[in-house]
């Protein structure tokens, strides 16, 4: 299990298309992935869970990720989220 603390860069947050998007990148990894922040903690491989969030711009958000091919998972993630 790998975790990593990021912050939101996509301007608009993570809003319905940003999330769907988000959804997608993490449902094509095996692993289990979570969003934590504050005190929820969010399988980011499910849309309604992940809109009920609601993260603005410049959130700090810490990914968990756990399975066979997290390295790979975190960094695409992370590519997504801080728009590198």
């Amino acid at each position: 299990m790998i975790s990593k603390k990021m912050t939101i860069k996509i301007p608009t947050g993570l809003e319905a298309r940003p999330v769907a998007l988000l959804v997608q990148v993490a449902s094509q990894y095996e692993s289990n992935v979570y969003v934590e922040c504050e005190n929820k903690k969010i399988n980011a491989k499910s849309i309604m869970g992940m809109m009920s969030l609601g993260l603005p711009a410049g959130e700090e958000i810490t990914i968990t990720v756990d399975g066979s091919d997290e390295e790979a998972a975190l960094a695409n993630i992370e590519k997504y989220i801080c728009g590198e």
